[in-house]
């Protein structure tokens, strides 16, 4: 029996389950797994199992779903480990509709385990009901949950219509990211994002940031992925590995974390924007050994426990609201609006070029440097 899993988020990673599932499933066939997400990317590489969970490429799990369906496997497994029982159920039941949505036939069982371990951890199956479930189920201590308890229990009475979504498993305080841009905080359980023309005017159980409005743009609330709170709990020690870099020095430009940083892992600088932005890219990058000169304005949302800074990376910390006017600049004049420039042969002289750039700009500035 071939068995698909696809192993979703850093946490599933983080906790060991995802190696311990994996190695459980290879008793019932042969097991090929993969992943998606940019922060279980990261957990994949720090735990050294890129030979187990093929991260060559950025995938939604619907997507991750669908290649599995394709390549014709018995089974499927989505392994997550959610922040409740109710956003874990609940994300799984919108994978599973997205998947349904891009094959053509629905003759393959797709299993969820979610948050093994926890005495609220689940087993579902989604579209058959087979005897592994139960075996499973006894094995791990999971309680069996069935599609239509999921649909009854969170989803039946969310239906607030087209341009709403509500956001399961809020707490107060926790940042509202839409497709990898804070665009918020909490200030209740409830939450509910009110969109118009594709835009997000209003928010119910929360406090919108205007400025990541601005960057996040239109959007579709139906398919955004919308993540509360951190983006990776666990407290972990960053594998280093090396990296393929060009003969000559390449600087590339980053100005938006929802861009796939890891693409910039061939780079030797990367400059990047934005308080967020410098914070995710800088912490991935960290495992390759690129320093970033990042453009901040001191407006930070807390989105990882740590982030990690490769040594000699430069910080230039803004007058408030300059970041993107300073970013705008930049790729204007050194990268000719362009993501790349191979028009310097060390850090030190793009430094000096930003530094007069942000200068002649006339706003306020602080330069932190990381030794």
């Amino acid at each position: 029996m071939k068995i698909g899993i696809v192993v979703h988020g850093p946490n599933i990673i983080d906790s060991g389950y995802a190696l311990k599932l994996i190695g459980l499933l290879e008793n019932y066939g042969q097991v090929s797994a993969r992943l998606g997400g940019t922060m279980g990317r990261t957990a994949v590489i720090d735990a050294n199992l890129e030979n187990i969970i093929d991260i060559s490429k950025k995938l939604v799990p619907s997507d991750s779903l669908k290649i599995f369906h394709d390549s014709n496997v018995d089974l499927i497994f989505l392994l997550n480990y959610g922040k409740s029982d109710v956003t874990g159920q609940v994300f799984g039941y919108k994978v599973y509709n997205h998947y349904v949505d891009k094959i053509s036939s629905n003759n393959i069982p797709v299993i969820q385990i979610e948050r093994p371990g926890e005495s609220d951890g689940s087993i579902i199956p989604w579209n058959n009901d087979l005897s592994i479930v139960g075996q499973l189920a006894q094995k791990l201590n999971l309680n069996i949950v069935m599609p239509d308890d999921v649909y009854e229990n969170h989803i039946k009475h969310d239906a607030v219509g087209v341009n709403q979504r509500i956001v399961h498993g809020v707490s107060p305080g926790e940042n509202i990211m839409v497709n990898s841009v804070v665009i918020g905080k909490t200030n209740s359980t409830k939450l509910i994002l009110i969109a118009k023309d594709n835009y997000i005017v209003d928010i119910v159980g929360g406090e919108l940031k205007s400025h990541g409005l601005e960057k996040l743009g239109e959007v579709d609330l139906n398919s955004a992925i919308i993540k509360t709170g951190l983006l990776r709990h666990a407290k972990v020690t960053p594998r280093v590995i090396k990296s393929d870099k060009s003969d000559n020095f390449k600087v590339c430009f980053l100005d938006h974390a929802g861009e796939d940083v890891y693409r910039f892992k061939d780079c030797d600088l990367v400059v990047t924007v934005g308080d967020d932005t410098t914070l995710i890219s800088s912490d991935i990058l960290y495992r390759f050994d690129i320093p970033v000169i990042g453009i901040t304005d001191g407006d930070l949302d807390k989105v990882v426990e740590d982030g990690f800074k490769v040594k000699n990376s430069i910080i230039f910390e803004v007058e408030s609201g300059f970041d993107d006017i300073c970013g705008q600049n930049i790729k204007k004049k050194i990268f000719h609006n362009k993501e790349e420039s191979y028009d310097f042969t060390n850090t030190d002289e793009i430094y000096l070029k930003i530094k007069e750039i942000i200068k002649n700009i006339n706003c306020k500035y602080k330069i932190i440097k990381i030794k």
